[in-house]
């Protein structure tokens, strides 16, 4: 009998399935820098009400569009003090694709334990050509800030970074919390071709940070 036949099957796409990457992006400094509050400001855009000290290791994930990629830049947040960390610090520094540095403007200890944090990483043997950013958080507190822009942009300076001074709780500067974190993903994105440590074998050195070198707002390298 004719008519009424079944529907036709639509043929499968054959549009290639583009995997997402994945960006590993660590945050790293002592307790109550403000590092799970930089994290929560970029991954969920707000202020959390609320924190606890983080015990052992957190991560939070954001997908970002770079020149027309979809890209999920994962950020890890670890615990500052050395009897959370422990166990899993080996877990923390495998595979990172990025390292963020973190010290509280209005508390100079927390700045000159950066080479504390700095011994840390590279006795875990990240590879040189793995991006670092400082950042110098609760910039907010003007009256209360004890480490001068200054001093933090030489240090910066000496060990290859870019500085962003910020504040994780003041709405108007999560635009510059975005920065740190995207200007990571744009350099990560532009190495793609290469494996970090192969590329680092390929040029022999680190390469230094462009003009974007310095406070505020560096220019993204995409």
């Amino acid at each position: 009998a004719g008519g009424g036949g079944r529907p036709p099957v639509p043929e499968p796409s054959l549009e290639p399935y583009v995997q997402t990457r994945i960006f590993k992006i660590i945050v790293i400094g002592d307790s109550n820098v403000g590092k799970t509050c930089l994290t929560f400001r970029f991954c969920g855009g707000t202020f959390p009400d609320k924190t606890e000290a983080t015990i052992g290791v957190d991560f939070r994930e954001k997908t970002v569009e770079i020149e027309g990629e979809r890209i999920k830049v994962q950020v890890w947040d670890t615990a500052g003090q050395e009897r959370f960390r422990k166990s899993m610090v080996e877990h923390y520094y495998r595979n990172v694709h990025a390292v963020v540095f973190v010290y509280d403007v209005t508390k100079m200890s927390s700045f000159t334990n950066l080479k504390t944090w700095i011994e840390e990483c590279n006795g875990h043997a990240v590879p040189a050509l793995v991006p670092r950013v400082l950042v110098g958080n609760k910039c907010d507190l003007k009256d209360l800030i004890q480490v001068p822009s200054s001093m933090a942009l030489k240090f910066a300076d000496a060990h290859n970074m870019l500085l962003f001074e910020t504040s994780a709780k003041d709405p108007q500067e999560s635009q510059n919390v975005d920065a740190i974190f995207m200007c990571l993903a744009c350099r990560l994105k532009a190495q793609r071709s290469l494996p970090c440590r192969e590329l680092e074998g390929r040029l022999g050195l680190a390469q230094r940070p462009g003009p974007g070198t310095g406070t505020g707002k560096p220019s993204c390298p995409c």
